[in-house]
């Protein structure tokens, strides 16, 4: 591997445009085929994830690429959970109870506008749009393009190819239709799929709910999220069942339908959506898949990263963060000096797999989290203990949640198991009535709960170890 290599990098969405700026920043050449239009100049958002959750571990791979203040710039910062019931009452459950830990809504189109227009600074760096890569001659390390702009048909070869095109990523498919080595592939969808709707801002332009919150309908088999934009709007997603209960995407299909769902279940949201029938109507439902494959790459030729290689449910707010981090952890590795592709390849499978399979694990758990369990009287108990412990104690106890969020120097596999412990050992305490939340308690009571917490988490991984969990 030599700084005369040239980098080919199929998808210019958030993982291959931050890819793309720190290989240029390291000083290889760097081209970039995407098969959208550049979202600069063209809307593409069509009713998809237009706004995504960015906490420290996205943040910390902004910061290596010198681009933290600049996506801070566009965030909206969000402490907690805002749960709305059936009645519109609502109750509040913040994400820690440090001061300063808060996850923050973005534009997905936004920041990749800021990353693309970072790399394009670099000379070094070519990014092509309306490109679409049909298949990867992988062993030859040659990508076959079309052009939708003029219909010709292209092939590019490079050093090294990186597949960054997403969960339906042109290079993984390759390495299933290519057969040159033994790969592991599953996907597994949820019987959920997801629309997305809006509030819009009001008159004057301001958000016309709490912009400091991720606003949750939770209702058991289904729920809607609202989450804020710059605008003042918020765009708002429903995860619903396909085909199951009394509503689901295949039934609802008339407008009277539509209409009774919302004032049945959401009314106060409903008075805030004016749109909801033709948005409902014209907006598409989309999926909602974990990909998990192995391996990774290819000799010393190709490698899949971000969504192509572990795309996740959306439901811990980590998919870009943990593509950010793929770049991070792959620039960790590149400073060990390996010597060739390959060896630097299999060192960052190594370093991050684990890591990618814990958070698509983790994303599922907190699908029935955000979906049942927010409204549990147990679950609001443990919440008000955790965020106590966090409050009193900030440098001993960190719930689960924050394990994940905030502490980005812990990668996700070690964060899921100390954090599945912690939360075994403080529902088990609650259950056997050793620990309660009906008066404040002190510092020194807390202190006893912590200790309790602390032994008995101990007492459950070591039994996760000899039990091989």
């Amino acid at each position: 591997m030599k700084k005369e290599d040239k980098v080919l990098i199929i998808g210019a969405g958030l993982c291959g445009s931050l890819l793309a700026l720190r290989m240029a920043q390291r000083g290889y050449k760097v081209e970039v085929y995407e098969s959208r239009p550049d979202l600069r100049k063209v809307d593409i958002s069509a009713g998809r994830s237009i706004n995504l959750a960015l906490s420290d571990r996205g943040l910390k791979a902004l910061r290596l690429c010198g681009m933290e203040e600049k996506a801070r710039e566009i965030c909206i910062p969000m402490y907690g959970r805002l749960m709305h019931d059936t009645q519109g009452n609502t109750f509040a459950s913040n994400y820690s109870g440090r001061e300063g830990e808060y996850i923050n809504s973005i534009s997905r189109g936004d920041l990749n506008a800021i990353l693309l227009d970072e790399a394009e600074k670099h000379k070094n760096v070519t990014i092509h749009f309306n490109s679409g890569c049909k298949k990867v001659d992988i062993e030859n390390k040659v990508a076959h393009f079309k052009s939708y702009d003029t219909a010709e048909k292209f092939k590019v070869k490079a050093d090294v190819i990186f597949g960054t095109d997403g969960a339906g990523s042109s290079l993984r498919k390759s390495y299933v239709s290519e057969r040159k080595f033994l790969f592991s592939y599953s996907q597994n969808y949820l019987n959920h799929g997801y629309k997305e709707l809006e509030i819009p801002a009001d008159k004057n332009g301001n958000h016309q709910i709490s912009k400091g919150h991720l606003h949750i309908w939770p209702r058991g088999d289904f729920m809607l999220i609202a989450l804020p934009n710059m605008d003042g709007s918020f765009t708002v997603t429903l995860f619903l069942s396909y085909d199951e209960g009394e509503y689901n995407f295949n039934n609802l299909i008339s407008e009277e339908k539509i209409t009774a769902f919302f004032k049945k279940e959401f009314p106060d949201a409903l008075a805030l959506i004016p749109n909801i029938k033709e948005e409902f109507v014209n907006n598409p439902t989309g999926p909602l898949g974990t990909i998990k494959c192995s391996p990774w790459f290819y000799q010393n030729k190709t490698l899949l990263m971000g969504d192509s290689a572990h795309a996740i449910v959306p439901f811990y707010g980590q998919g870009m963060n943990a593509s950010f981090e793929d770049v991070f952890v792959f620039d960790e590795i590149l400073n060990q000096n390996l010597g060739d592709w390959n060896a630097v390849f299999k060192a960052y499978q190594k370093a991050r797999k684990h890591d990618t399979d814990a958070i698509a694990d983790l994303a599922i758990d907190n699908f029935y989290e955000m979906r049942d369990h927010v409204a549990n009287p147990l679950f609001k108990e443990k919440r008000k203990i955790e965020m106590d412990l966090e409050k009193h104690f900030p440098n001993q106890y960190s719930s689960k949640y924050s394990l994940v969020t905030f502490n980005e120097n812990i990668g996700y596999n070690e964060a899921m198991q100390r954090g599945r412990a912690q939360d075994k050992a403080l529902l088990n305490l609650i259950a056997d009535d050793k620990v309660h939340t009906n008066l404040e308690m002190t510092k020194n009571e807390l202190a006893v709960i912590l200790k309790k917490v602390e032994q008995q988490t101990k007492e459950i991984l070591k039994e996760d170890k000899i039990a091989g969990l």
